[in-house]
C-alpha cells in the first residue's frame, strides 16, 4: 500500500485539466497519445472543451529514488452542476493538484472545489499551468496561490499541458507529498463508488475505491443505502482499457462488474461491502443528488413519443442524475417533465438527445421546484406552474436560494452588483482575491438565475466573471402564477411562476414577443397575460382580410356594408372553430427574453 497513491486535478473550465491529464499519461508510458483529450472521449466533451463524465486511470511510476509506483488518477468533471459528483471523487483520493491557467489566475470553481478538497484533508499540489502561452503571468498568480492557500512559493510547480515542461516535476511531487491511502485488510471490506458506466453488453459497470479490506471476483457484494446484493461478476483496475484482477485490496481504485441493468440500483457516494462478512457502517458523505432545474421535454412528431421514452431511459443509464416522468399538455401533446442538475446539464441532454438519438424535441421554459404550504400547513413540491392548486387554496410558497460566489476584476463591480441587486440577490460580503480581483458573496433564488442569467453575467464582465453556487435553503418569497391565454385559452407551456414585482412587465414582454411570432390567421387573436382572473396585458394579432368590396364601383354604399356584414359573419364562425398554433419560435423565444 506504500507505494500507491490517489489524487485528482481540481481546476476551473478550460484551465488545461485533460490536457494535463494526457501529457502526465504519456510520460508514464500509459498510453500512446494519438489525438487531444484521450479522458475526454465524448465528441461533445471534446467541443465543448468541458469534462462532463469522470474517469478513473492508472499509471504506474518509476520515481527517482529507483521504486515503481502506483498512481490511480481520478478525473473530476469541472463544472458547477457536477460539484456532488466532485465531491465523491475528491473523498476517493488523499491529494489532488490544483492546476490554474497561468493567463487567468484564480477562477471561482477552482475555490469552491479546493475548500471541497481541503474539507476531505486532501494534500493539495499547486501547479501552474500554460507557462508557454505569450500572455502568461506566472508571477502574479504565483502571489494568488500563495495568498489563497498560504503555500511556500517553492512548493508551486510551473508546467505547460501543451509542451510537456513540468511534468515530472509533478510526477514526483505526487509521490513525494502525498500520502499513501490509510486503511487495513484485515477490516471487512468497505469500498467507496465515486462513479459508474453503462456498458450495454456487461450492464452498469462501478467505479470505487476500496477503503478497507479486500473485495474479491466472484463474491456477493453488497450496496450499503440501497440494501441490494449482486455477484461481483470480475474485478480489476483501470488502464485505458479495464484489466481484470483477483481481488481488489484496501487503496486500490478499480472496477466492479456485476450485471446490474438499471442505473438508480447505483449511487454515486454509496458504500460496497461484501455480504460475508459486512462492514458496521457507510462511508459518510452520501446523498441523493436531487434535481434542481426542471423542464418539459416533448417530441416535435407525436408519433416520436415512444422512442423518445427510449432515448431518455438510455441516457439515464449513462448519466443516473437525470430524472424524468411522464406528462402532458394541452399545446404540445404528450411528453416527459425532466429534471437536471442544471442549466448546463440541461443543454448537454439535449445536444446528446440530438446527436446519440436524432431526437427533434420541444424544451418548455425551465424552472425549478417550489414548496407550496395549502391554508392546513400541508406542504407539496411543485415542479410545474400548472400543477399549482387554486390561489385561495394556498398559505404561502417557498422558493429555493443559491449561495453564489462570483469572482471578477473591480473594473466590473457596478454592473455584477446591478445584475445580482435585479435579480432579487442579496449581498453577503466582498473581499479582495489579490490585486484588483474581488469576490462577491450572493444569496440569489435559483429561480432568477435560471434563463439568462449566466449569459448576461459573461457579457457585463466581457468574459472575466466566474460564476459558482451552492443551493443554499427554501425561503418564502410573494410568487405569482402568470399564465398566457391566447383568444381566452390558456397555453399551459407557457404558463410561469414568477415574483410578484416582475409579473406585469415580464407579462407584457411575453405578449409583445409573441405578437411577432404568431402567424396572422383569417381572424384576430388576442393574446393576454393573466394573474389569476386579472389581465395585466394584451396584444391583437390582426386578421388577414380580403377586401371584398373590390368589385363593387359606385353604386349604393348599402351593398358594400351588405358584403363587409357577411364576411364579418364568416369570420365570427371561423373564431369559434379556428386553433391558434404557437409556433416553436415562440417557446424558444420565451427563453431568450431579456
Amino acid at each position: 500500500m506504500n507505494h500507491i497513491r490517489n489524487f485528482c486535478i481540481i481546476a476551473h473550465i478550460d484551465h488545461g485539466k485533460s490536457t494535463l491529464a494526457d501529457r502526465l499519461l504519456e510520460y508514464t508510458k500509459t498510453i500512446q497519445i494519438t489525438e487531444g483529450q484521450m479522458l475526454d472521449n465524448m465528441e461533445l466533451e471534446r467541443e465543448r472543451g468541458i469534462t462532463i463524465k469522470s474517469h478513473a486511470i492508472q499509471m504506474e511510476y518509476k520515481a527517482r529514488n529507483g521504486e515503481t509506483y502506483i498512481l490511480n488518477l481520478i478525473d473530476t468533471p469541472g463544472h458547477v452542476d457536477f460539484s456532488y459528483e466532485v465531491s465523491r471523487s475528491i473523498a476517493a483520493c488523499e491529494g489532488a493538484l490544483l492546476v490554474v491557467d497561468a493567463t487567468q489566475g484564480v477562477q471561482a470553481q477552482t475555490i469552491s472545489n479546493l475548500y471541497m478538497a481541503i474539507d476531505h484533508d486532501l494534500e493539495i499540489i499547486p501547479v501552474i499551468n500554460k507557462i508557454d502561452m505569450p500572455n502568461a503571468m506566472p508571477d502574479e498568480v504565483e502571489d494568488e496561490i500563495v495568498d489563497l492557500i498560504g503555500c511556500d512559493r517553492q512548493d508551486i510547480i510551473r508546467a505547460s499541458g501543451k509542451t510537456g515542461e513540468g511534468v515530472e516535476e509533478i510526477l514526483e511531487a505526487v509521490v513525494a507529498r502525498i500520502p499513501h491511502p490509510t486503511g487495513t485488510v484485515e477490516k471487512p471490506a468497505q469500498a467507496l463508488i465515486f462513479d459508474s458506466i453503462f456498458n450495454s453488453f456487461r450492464g452498469i459497470i462501478v467505479l470505487c475505491k476500496v477503503v478497507n479490506g479486500v473485495i474479491k471476483k466472484g463474491e456477493k457484494v453488497k450496496f450499503f443505502n440501497t440494501g441490494m446484493d449482486y455477484v461481483a461478476d470480475e474485478v480489476g483496475v483501470l488502464k485505458m482499457d479495464m484489466v481484470p484482477k483477483n481481488e481488489l485490496q484496501a487503496g486500490e481504485v478499480g472496477y466492479i462488474i456485476s450485471g446490474i441493468k438499471t442505473a438508480t440500483e447505483v449511487k454515486v457516494g454509496d458504500t460496497v461491502t461484501s455480504v460475508a462478512n459486512p462492514c458496521s457502517k457507510a462511508i459518510e458523505g452520501f446523498m441523493e443528488v436531487k434535481p434542481m432545474v426542471f423542464a418539459g421535454v416533448y417530441p416535435i412528431d407525436p408519433n416520436d413519443y415512444e422512442s423518445l421514452r427510449a432515448s431518455l431511459e438510455k441516457l439515464q443509464l449513462n448519466d443516473a442524475s437525470l430524472t424524468f416522468s411522464p406528462e402532458s399538455s394541452v399545446a404540445l401533446g404528450f411528453g416527459f417533465r425532466c429534471g437536471f442538475l442544471g442549466l448546463l446539464h440541461m443543454e448537454i441532454i439535449q445536444e446528446r438527445l440530438d446527436r446519440e438519438f436524432n431526437m427533434d424535441v420541444i424544451t418548455t421554459v425551465p424552472n425549478v421546484s417550489y414548496m407550496v404550504y395549502d391554508k392546513q400547513g400541508n406542504a407539496k413540491e411543485v415542479h410545474n406552474p400548472s400543477g399549482l392548486p387554486e390561489q385561495t387554496m394556498i398559505d404561502h410558497i417557498e422558493e429555493p436560494y443559491i449561495r453564489a460566489s462570483i469572482i471578477t476584476s473591480s473594473a466590473f463591480i457596478g454592473p455584477i452588483m446591478k445584475l445580482c441587486l435585479d435579480k432579487r440577490g442579496e449581498l453577503i460580503n466582498q473581499e479582495y482575491v489579490s490585486g484588483n480581483r474581488i469576490e462577491l458573496h450572493f444569496m440569489i433564488p435559483l429561480g432568477e438565475i435560471v434563463i439568462d442569467f449566466y449569459d448576461k453575467l459573461k457579457s457585463i464582465s466581457k468574459g472575466y466573471a466566474s460564476f459558482d453556487y451552492h443551493i443554499d435553503s427554501f425561503r418564502p418569497s410573494k410568487l405569482a402564477k402568470l399564465d398566457i391565454l391566447l383568444n381566452g385559452e390558456p397555453v399551459d407551456a407557457l404558463s410561469t411562476l414568477t415574483h410578484e414585482s416582475n409579473a406585469v412587465a415580464f407579462g407584457r414582454r411575453m405578449c409583445e414577443k409573441l405578437k411577432e411570432l404568431i402567424p396572422r390567421q383569417q381572424f384576430d387573436i388576442a393574446i393576454q397575460a393573466a394573474i389569476g382572473a386579472k389581465i395585466v396585458a394584451r396584444e391583437t394579432v390582426k386578421q388577414v382580410r380580403k377586401d371584398v368590396t373590390a368589385k363593387c364601383y359606385g353604386g349604393d354604399v348599402s351593398r358594400k356594408r351588405k358584403l363587409l356584414e357577411k364576411q364579418k359573419q364568416g369570420k365570427k364562425r371561423m373564431k369559434q372553430v379556428g386553433n391558434v398554433q404557437v409556433p416553436q419560435k415562440a417557446f424558444l423565444a420565451v427563453l431568450k427574453l431579456d
